[in-house]
């Protein structure tokens, strides 16, 4: 496989508090990696960071063969590496459309068309002229997969996706993971909730306090081991 994403010492401050300890972490191409650890680990820093959103020291970071640690946001994103923030952030006063059609203002070449998008997210079509604020919560998250996705990344950064959805829904998001990669877009996926993780990812890193506490591939980790990496305690 092809080495996609390579991060060595990732290090990363809030004011004098330090967020990130060295974190060293990899995805091959095709892949779809999982970053679990509770609230406060260090998960959206990491990708705030790797997407140059914020300041990182210590940094050594490759991405498609090219070295973007110190990189602006803007120049990262248009190597094809793309983050659905938390929180979904659609912008209200658009339609379902006009705001999957502006994460395509990169122009970037690729599969991922209106077309491609309303085939993995079927409730969406019927809803491309409502406005962001009429969706219900599960839509709008497609909709900021489908956005992130219109810019043809190569990587795509999920931050929290699952976060305030019923499970229907979640499986419902997470059934699209399968269709995006078979679309040759390879995925982080940030989740606090194990099962999940665990269910879709290839390899998965626990995060606690700003270092990876453990990584593996899901078949190989027990759930002793999860427990401690993620609580930091031996009880699941």
């Amino acid at each position: 496989m092809t080495r996609l994403l390579d991060v060595r010492g990732l290090t990363a401050f809030y004011g004098d508090f330090q967020a990130l300890f060295g974190i060293d972490l990899t995805v091959e191409e095709g892949e779809t990696v999982a970053i679990i650890g509770a609230n406060g680990a260090g998960k959206t820093t990491f990708l705030r960071a790797v997407t140059g959103m914020r300041p990182a020291v210590d940094q050594d970071v490759v991405f498609a063969d090219t070295r973007i640690a110190g990189l602006s946001a803007d120049r990262i994103h248009h190597l094809g590496l793309a983050m659905v923030p938390e929180g979904r952030r659609l912008f209200p006063s658009l339609s379902v459309e006009e705001n999957l059609k502006i994460g395509a203002a990169g122009q970037r070449s690729g599969p991922w068309t209106l077309e491609e998008i309303y085939e993995i997210f079927p409730a969406l079509p019927e809803r491309r002229h409502h406005g962001g604020t009429e969706l219900s919560g599960g839509q709008q998250q497609m909709v900021a997969i489908g956005r992130a996705l219109m810019s043809n990344p190569r990587l795509l950064l999920c931050d929290e996706i699952s976060l305030g959805l019923s499970p229907k829904v979640i499986r419902e998001i997470y059934a699209s993971v399968p269709l995006i990669r078979e679309r040759g877009t390879s995925l982080v996926v940030i989740e606090q909730d194990i099962a999940q993780a665990l269910k879709v990812a290839d390899r998965v890193y626990c995060f606690q306090e700003g270092r990876v506490s453990l990584a593996g591939r899901p078949a190989d980790l027990t759930r002793d081991a999860i427990a401690h990496a993620y609580f930091g305690t031996e009880d699941a």
